[in-house]
């Protein structure tokens, strides 16, 4: 099973990937923990990401494409994978199907969880990252057992400087420019399943699971729900 995830900052994509990755045993691909890797990896790619992430400038298409190649090559991934956080442009994601297809593969659907803007902000404001394992919470959902402090690891928890509203809303805009376009890309290609993100997160996983276990089940391997 090979899924992208998509929607909105704060709709629920890294808890729903990391449920579906946990139930299935297939790995949840988020680019953040991606590009943390690669980096610790000491690899030469993985230093000219650095030296982008480092002076605070975007990483090129080439080489997020090239870190998601090797990714999903892993032994791990033999089974699927699940990408949150990638593709982010039109371009990406004609580029993520092209490597796909060289190889006789090809996702099988894009899941869009939806949610509006207004509640985009309202969950960016209430989210909190673990400073050592870079677990995220929403105090909104998931409040911890001790406040402040991530169940986790122990580790204390903290809100990034992007997830303030004016920042928040400055990338609700960059993603409806540049990444909602590969929505209907996927749409397009008869890949896309769109679900109401604003519900309860377990009410929302029930889908979630119901349309994976439908996609897994031996009648519908490689159809399109």
């Amino acid at each position: 099973m090979r899924v992208v995830l998509l929607g909105l900052p704060g709709a629920g994509k890294g808890t729903q990937g990391e449920r579906i990755s946990k139930k299935y045993g297939i790995p949840h691909i988020s680019t953040g923990n991606m590009i943390r890797s690669i980096i610790d990896s000491g690899s030469e790619l993985g230093e000219l990401v650095k030296q982008y992430t480092t002076a605070g400038k975007l990483i090129p298409d080439e080489y997020v494409i090239e870190m998601v190649q090797q990714r999903v090559a892993e032994d791990d991934c033999q089974k699927g994978w699940i990408l949150d956080g990638f593709p982010r442009t039109v371009q990406q994601a004609i580029s993520l199907d092209k490597s796909l297809s060289d190889k006789s593969i090809e996702i099988d659907y894009a899941l869009e969880i939806r949610i509006s803007e207004e509640e985009a902000l309202r969950r960016i404001s209430q989210r909190r990252e673990c400073s050592e394992c870079g677990m995220v919470y929403n105090l909104m959902h998931k409040e911890t057992a001790v406040e402040g402090v991530c169940d986790k690891c122990g580790g204390k928890l903290y809100q990034r400087t992007d997830d303030n509203i004016e920042t928040a809303s400055a990338r609700l805009k960059v993603y409806m420019e540049q990444t909602h376009p590969v929505v209907h890309y996927y749409a397009q290609a008869g890949k896309l399943i769109s679900i109401n993100g604003e519900r309860d997160i377990n009410e929302v996983f029930a889908e979630v699971d119901a349309l994976t276990a439908k996609l897994l089940s031996p009648g519908h391997q490689g159809e399109v729900l």
